[in-house]
């Protein structure tokens, strides 16, 4: 399952998280995410995860900045099978520079502190400015 490879990628990639257990998980809070098999699943794996205010697509890396980077390119385009589109998309990924990743981190955390500072309450974009 997606579980299952995400904790194989983690324990191979960053071993020094793995080890301390010291690693998140963040999500969207979509129902899928959210199910009674996951938390029992996160329960018992000791995962930790980031909670979030719900309906906040804006908080989630993968809504406000990966989907978009990975829908440009593959726009128009028609594949036969799942497999012709994980090769796209996986193309796609490791295009992607390490420090897009990086800026798109630091944009997260500015998100973070404006939900943070404006108590969980509703802002238009960057309508809350941080001193």
């Amino acid at each position: 399952t997606v579980n299952f490879l995400l904790g194989t990628s983690i324990r191979r990639k960053r071993t020094d998280l793995w080890k301390n257990n010291s690693w998140f998980l963040h999500h969207d809070n979509a129902p899928s995410h959210t199910a009674i098999v996951l938390r029992e699943f996160f329960a018992t794996t000791g995962t930790h995860i980031v909670l979030q205010p719900p309906y906040s697509p804006d908080l989630a890396p993968a809504d406000f900045w990966l989907f978009n980077k990975l829908k440009r390119p593959l726009r128009g385009h028609r594949f036969d099978t799942i497999e012709e589109i994980e090769a796209a998309a996986t193309a796609e990924l490791k295009d992607i520079p390490a420090s897009a990743f990086s800026t798109c981190l630091e944009e997260w955390e500015k998100r973070w502190k404006r939900c943070i500072a404006s108590e969980g309450d509703y802002f238009e974009c960057d309508d809350l400015h941080l001193a």
